[in-house]
């Protein structure tokens, strides 16, 4: 079973997190960190007692926002050691989350944090370890191919797959657009592109997924091809410039 280490420098939500992870059967034991440095020092003590000794930690959830030494600074920290534990953040601010995964952290859990969500963390970490172990007993709905699930605030939103004008990849998130703002969801940008190819979207470049209904003009300029969808202005790259012109001539 996983042991894990929470840190955050909230009280209340310190005692939230470990109480969480201690009622999951995946964890065999989750204890709290006030700190950047109190939770160095147990991480210290946790490479003296080596991946089996009885101060091992698997994986630390970690916040970001802390007086002194901040979570993505441990994390950097962490990323020296001949062997870290797995990094999942957890945090109130959706803002980190490229700099959180180009520190290959395994999860990105927005606060106030759902138990639900929690256990898809602790799956993903128990999966990284390698470990079979079992999983909590949480319902599995199949994904409504009309809507995708976005995180706002630590709630659940159901977004219309055809409000969305275009996504844009960011590590192994993507960031999906609509007309009134944008949410990040962990979801890589080519899965976005296979499961929504039959409607509509397309690839104009390596960063960027585009429903051709949402495209108002093709621009053509010096070589270069672009198109403008709402206000945004995207490039598009040489290889799909010549099927995106195509699609565009026999779109009703």
């Amino acid at each position: 079973m996983l042991r894990a280490l929470a840190v955050d420098d909230e009280r209340p939500t310190l005692e939230e997190l470990v109480y969480l992870l201690n009622a999951d059967p995946r964890i065999g034991a989750a204890e709290g960190a006030s700190d950047a440095t109190e939770a160095l020092r147990r991480i210290n003590r946790a490479l003296e007692s080596g991946p089996d000794g009885p101060d091992a930690i698997d994986v630390v959830f970690l916040d970001i926002q802390m007086p002194g030494l901040d979570g993505l600074d441990l994390a950097r920290l962490l990323t020296g050691f001949a062997r870290p534990p797995l990094i999942v953040f957890v945090t109130a601010h959706e803002d980190f989350a490229v700099q959180a995964f180009d520190l290959e952290a395994v999860d990105y859990v927005l606060k106030p944090v759902r138990r639900e969500r929690l256990a898809e963390a602790v799956r993903r970490a128990v999966e990284q370890r390698g470990a079979a172990l079992p999983s909590p007993r949480i319902p599995v709905h199949e994904p409504d191919p009309d809507h995708i699930t976005v995180e706002l605030g630590g709630v659940a939103r159901f977004v219309p797959v055809d409000d969305i004008t275009h996504a844009e990849a960011q590590g192994d998130y993507a960031r999906l657009h609509t007309d009134k703002g944008s949410h990040l969801v962990r979801i890589p940008l080519s899965t976005l592109e296979e499961r929504w190819r039959a409607r509509g979207f397309v690839r104009i470049h390596r960063r960027h997924l585009v429903a051709l209904r949402h495209i108002g003009e093709l621009r053509l300029d010096a070589g270069t091809v672009s198109v403008l969808v709402g206000t945004e202005e995207l490039q598009v790259s040489r290889r799909h410039a010549r099927e995106l012109r195509d699609l565009l001539m026999r779109r009703p």
